[in-house]
């Protein structure tokens, strides 16, 4: 009888993999996979990058006579198609895809450049980190995300499968898009958002120091992804432009009617116009997709904990002792303050449960509301 490992039962991809750019992405995707016993083969323009990721195990490097049945592009924007019309003509049995976060202009350029795009698709799996480089990769990197797979009308469902494979492999959920609706949609959850967060944090240049003290929840939400690298970004949002700026438009027109509104809060007119703001803003999070990608309003219960170590780490095993899924959690903790803040998120339907439990326990509530 032959043995067969685990590795062998739960993977999809035969292997070998070609990840060209160990950066960030490349180097998590070959995390992942070297982690279900692929094969993964690794090339990058940078020495040291690729030195680095080969160190933290994610592949190894390229060897005469390598032929990987897919080759992943994750390099920067600007050269991807130039990246994948190299591999598609170095590589001719191999499927390619690349990972870049803008998926029509690759395939139109590699179309008017005569590319075999009957072996190219392009992928987006919508995950990333704050640090860059192959020192930030993580295995885990995908698992539960989306990824979205950029169908065309020049490669069959059969070839394709195998990034599908890909995706599955290192744990991500795949999500079908043709690339014009891809684009469309990073617009509104990605990019946009990025530009909006960055000039909110860029105001705050001019606040006074000690206001900044004061900072809390809503401010830090708003400017997280606001530490992002300039020169990544100026390539990003300028390959989406078409899609971004009808995005930021409209942005614009309703904050100069708020903006308006507040030259006379008390005018006619005026409440309604911000209440109608923050309405809006209420409708559009309630079609944020919750927890396993179903659309549901949850119940938040915030609980205060003393700053002393396994306190967070006693409120949840207590969560899931008493039967309660957490659908989401969020930590805060303020300077010189000595307690935490944990916000986590219920079904409604759990919430009266959970408050009384926790109560009964002695957990302190600072605040609950459906």
């Amino acid at each position: 009888m032959t043995d067969v490992t685990p590795t062998d039962i739960d993977r999809r991809l035969r292997g070998p993999v070609r990840v060209v750019g160990a950066g960030l992405l490349g180097a998590s995707i070959g995390l992942a996979l070297r982690e279900k016993g692929v094969d993964v083969v690794l090339d990058d323009v940078s020495p040291a990058a690729l030195a680095l990721a080969v160190d933290y195990g994610a592949g190894r490097r390229p060897a005469a006579g390598d032929q990987p049945e897919l080759v992943v592009v994750a390099v920067p924007p600007d050269v991807v198609a130039t990246v994948v019309e190299r591999e598609l003509a170095a590589h001719p049995s191999a499927v390619v895809t690349d990972v870049a976060s803008v998926k029509s202009g690759p395939l139109a350029a590699l179309v008017a450049a005569g590319a075999d795009v009957t072996r190219y698709i392009g992928s987006h799996p919508m995950a990333g980190r704050e640090r860059s480089g192959p020192t930030a990769a993580r295995a885990d990197l995908f698992v539960g995300r989306p990824w979205v797979i950029a169908g065309h009308d020049g490669i069959t469902y059969q070839r394709a499968a195998v990034v599908e494979d890909l995706a599955l492999d290192v744990g991500a959920t795949v999500v079908p898009m043709d690339p014009e609706s891809h684009d469309l949609a990073v617009a509104y959850v990605s990019h946009a958002p990025q530009l909006v967060s960055t000039l909110m944090a860029s105001r705050l240049r001019d606040a006074p120091d000690g206001s900044l003290g004061l900072a809390g929840g809503g401010v830090r939400d708003v400017t997280r992804i606001a530490a992002s690298d300039p020169g990544l970004w100026v390539q990003i949002i300028g390959a989406n432009a078409g899609h971004i700026r009808p995005v930021l438009t409209d942005l614009r027109d309703d904050l100069s009617r708020v903006i308006d509104a507040l030259g006379d809060p008390d005018g006619v007119g005026s409440p309604r116009t911000i209440a109608e703001t923050i309405a809006a803003g209420n409708r559009g999070v309630e079609r944020l997709p919750g927890k396993h990608g179903t659309t549901k309003r949850f119940a938040q219960v915030v609980v205060l904990v003393d700053d002393t170590p396994g306190q967070i780490a006693a409120l949840l095993t207590f969560i899931g002792e008493i039967g309660i899924n957490l659908e989401d959690m969020r930590l805060e903790h303020s300077p010189g303050a000595q307690i935490g803040i944990v916000e986590v998120s219920v079904l409604p339907e759990q919430e009266q449960r959970l408050v009384e439990e926790l109560e009964g326990r002695g957990w302190r509530i600072a605040a609950a509301w459906a």
